[in-house]
Order: C-alpha cells, then sequence, then structure tokens
C-alpha cells in the first residue's frame, strides 16, 4: 500500500492550521479576485488566462507517472489476478449504469425546463467558421478509433503523451507481469515506490500555484465571457446546473447513504479539489490529489488505481449531464422536433459517443458535435449557439464528473471489501 504517501499532499486537519493557509480558503480569495478583475477589467482578465493554462499543464505533466506508479504497486501487491479483473467490471458496469442514469435525468430536466423553446434560430444563419475544427474532431471520435487509441504506439509514448487510457493499459500490463515474476520483480516494485513518493511530492509543490492558477482562469472566464454570455443564454446555464444539482443530490446522495457515508462530509472533505475543478473547468488538474485522498479516506490503492483514472474515460456523469441538456436545448432552439422516440434513440448514442472522446481536449464539446452528425436531425451548425458559453457550462460539468468520481471509487471499494469503514468516517468527521 502507497501509505507513505508525503503529508504535504494531503489536506491537514483544519484545527492544525491557521485559516488563511488552509488551499481552499486560498483558492476562494483568488476566485472572488478574479471575478473583480475580469468584470471590473475585461481585458485585463483575458489576459491572465496564462495562469489557469500554465497550472493546468504543470498537473498534466505529473498525471502519466503518478497513474502508471500507482496502477503498477496497486496491482502487484495485490497478488490475485482475478481480483484485478473482478474490480474493473465492477468498475465498467457501475459507470455504465451512472452515465446511463445521467443521461434519462439530463432528459427529462431539459424536456421539463424547455430552456430553447421561444428562440427560433435559423441555424443556416449561424457563423460556423469557429466550430469547424470540433467538427472535424467528432466525426473523427468513435467507438472503433477510440479503442484502438488505448493501444499506444510504443510503451515510452504513453507516457510522455499523457493519454489517460494508454498509460492504464501499460500499467496493468507491467503490474500483472511483476505479480507473475514473484521474487524477481521485488526490485522494481521498490524502485516504483520510491518514484512514488517524489512525484507525489512534486504535486505538493505545484499546488501552491492552485491559487494562482484558479486566480487566471476564473478572470478569463469572467473578463471574456461575463455578463453578456449570462444573459443570452442564462435559461440554458440555470437549467444545466440546476440539472448538476439534482444529480448530485437525489442520485448520489441517496447512493452514499446507502454505502454509509455523508456525501456533504465528503463533499467538504475535497472542497479543495472541488474549487480547483470549478475555477480551472478541469478535473484532470485534481488527479493525483484524488488518488492519494481516497487513498487517505480508506480505500485501498488497488481499487483506486484502476477506478480513478478508468473513471476520468468512462464514468463521466457531468458530461453526459452536459450532453443530453445541450443536445435537446439546441433542438428547441432550432425547432426540430424530437419525439420520444427519437430520444431513446438520442439516448442509445450518448451512451456511445460519451466514452467516444475521451482525453480529446474540449472533449464534451467535440462529443457533442460527434453526435449530431451521428443523430442527423439536429443541424450541427447549431453548436455555434453554445460555443461562447462552453466554458461557462464545463463549470458545472467537471465538478460533478469529480463528485461522482468519488463517490464510485468508495462504492466501488465498498463492494469488493476494500474499504476500512471506520478510517473513511475518521477522515470525514475530522476526528
Amino acid at each position: 500500500m502507497l501509505t507513505s504517501i508525503p503529508q504535504n499532499v494531503a489536506t491537514a486537519k483544519p484545527a492544525a492550521r491557521q485559516w488563511y493557509k488552509q488551499l481552499w480558503i486560498q483558492v476562494l480569495i483568488a476566485m472572488a479576485l478574479g471575478i473583480l478583475i475580469g468584470h471590473y477589467f475585461p481585458d485585463m482578465g483575458v489576459k491572465l488566462q496564462p495562469l489557469g493554462d500554465g497550472f493546468i499543464k504543470l498537473i498534466r505533466m505529473l498525471i502519466a507517472p503518478i497513474i502508471f506508479c500507482t496502477v503498477v504497486l496497486g496491482i502487484a501487491k495485490m497478488d490475485d489476478m482475478s481480483r484485478v479483473g473482478r474490480v474493473a467490471l465492477k468498475g465498467l458496469f457501475y459507470f455504465e449504469v451512472m452515465t446511463t442514469i445521467a443521461l434519462v435525468v439530463g432528459l427529462v430536466v431539459v424536456n421539463l425546463w424547455q430552456p430553447g423553446v421561444g428562440m427560433n434560430v435559423n441555424a443556416s444563419n449561424l457563423d460556423t467558421a469557429s466550430i469547424k475544427n470540433y467538427v472535424a474532431q467528432g466525426h473523427d471520435a468513435g467507438i472503433i478509433p477510440f479503442v484502438m487509441n488505448i493501444i499506444p504506439s510504443t510503451m515510452v509514448g504513453s507516457l510522455s503523451e499523457g493519454h489517460i487510457l494508454q498509460v492504464l493499459l501499460v500499467s496493468v500490463l507491467l503490474g500483472c507481469a511483476l505479480v507473475r515474476a514473484g521474487a524477481i520483480g521485488k526490485p522494481v516494485i521498490e524502485v516504483l515506490e520510491g518514484f512514488s513518493k517524489v512525484f507525489f511530492g512534486m504535486v505538493g509543490i505545484v499546488m501552491w500555484a492552485a491559487p494562482l492558477g484558479a486566480f487566471g482562469a476564473i478572470a478569463f472566464t469572467v473578463g471574456k465571457y461575463g455578463a453578456t454570455a449570462l444573459l443570452s443564454l442564462g435559461n440554458l446555464l440555470l437549467c444545466f446546473y440546476v440539472t448538476c444539482l439534482i444529480f448530485i443530490f437525489f442520485i448520489l446522495g441517496p447512493i452514499a447513504r446507502l454505502c454509509g457515508f455523508s456525501l456533504f462530509k465528503l463533499m467538504r472533505y475535497l472542497r479543495e479539489e472541488i474549487l480547483v475543478c470549478l475555477a480551472t473547468t478541469s478535473s484532470e488538474s485534481v488527479m493525483p490529489r484524488m488518488l492519494s485522498k481516497m487513498e487517505q479516506l480508506g480505500c485501498k490503492p488497488s481499487v483506486v488505481g484502476l477506478i480513478i483514472p478508468t473513471g476520468y474515460s468512462f464514468n463521466l456523469d457531468g458530461t453526459c449531464l452536459y450532453l443530453a441538456s445541450v443536445t435537446v436545448f439546441l433542438a428547441q432552439a432550432t425547432n426540430t422536433p424530437l419525439d420520444l422516440t427519437q430520444q431513446i434513440v438520442l439516448l442509445s448514442v450518448l451512451l456511445l459517443t460519451s466514452k467516444g472522446a475521451a482525453g480529446v481536449a474540449g472533449a464534451a464539446f467535440v462529443v457533442l458535435a460527434a453526435t449530431l452528425s451521428t443523430v442527423g436531425s439536429i443541424p450541427v451548425a447549431s453548436v455555434a449557439l453554445i460555443l461562447g458559453v462552453h466554458r461557462l457550462l464545463s463549470e458545472g460539468l467537471t465538478p460533478t464528473n469529480l463528485i461522482g468520481n468519488a463517490v464510485a471509487t468508495i462504492v466501488i471499494s465498498k463492494w469488493e471489501n476494500a474499504l476500512d469503514t471506520e478510517q473513511m468516517h475518521r477522515v470525514l468527521n475530522r476526528e
């Protein structure tokens, strides 16, 4: 077990530190300053974008080696190949059930709310120049290209390019090989343990820049899109945020209760990660911390190492809510009729396309273009309507993805008898 993760990576007990030294307080202050700068000095806010992008790049730089070490060590110390397969199958089953529920919730709410009704948009009059690259990527996104993309060209290439599923594949293969090697593989395991400590230490250093990254990202968002975007498509934004809250508290909440923990306490435990996600609109920016914090919560490293990276591709609840909500919104806005049968077909397509662009930059928008191309009834050009507010929508979907994956890790750990319940309650109750 990776029980020796450096303490500076984790969140210490609040009582042990002065309030202004807590990361979530610093991120909140940075976000407030970013909003003020973006609102009153929008040009300056837009120029601060490199701060947010730079922070995300620093974290992404560390994701591949951390996943590699975590997964390899988790499997190598499991000593049971059948258990590895069992955890993976349980995870994929849970992911598919939850993403289906997310799609249904999104479709129900957007049909009841009807944020696009009355807009009467003529798609042929929209400027589509800004979406050509997304539409092109959307045509290429599909199940077969997705599966083939999991296999890296070289083992080292998977680490250098940072594709999560490629890294996961190589890690699983090496972990299984080390189990079969027995005593011969122990020196390799000891070396990887050392690298793991170093990489998590690097994450602790990089996270010092989280407030700066949050400041730049939120200043850019408010400065570039601000009040104009909120007014023009405010009904869609409100509908989507409410949909995310409904899913979190009325779907994930009961699941948490069934597993014997409080969702509110879990969100309090992950408040720093949620805030960073909210500000940077990237759940990848906190993946290394999620790996360490879920282990500290009492989940076994072998389960965490498989479920968290896989969930970042297959358990995107917030992305599914986004796809269902925005697709029907565009149909409403362009007066495209969608009866119940067509929406069931749409749900089936979304179940596939939501997995088809994992790891692609702007994945949710790319998948949206791919979905409209596949369905055919809704004009693909209509995606230009929401390009300006996509980042604002991402501020709802990324924290939802994060919380969904945290709950999934606990559920699968409990299902596998790989959860220290007493440890979880001690951590959540801040004892």
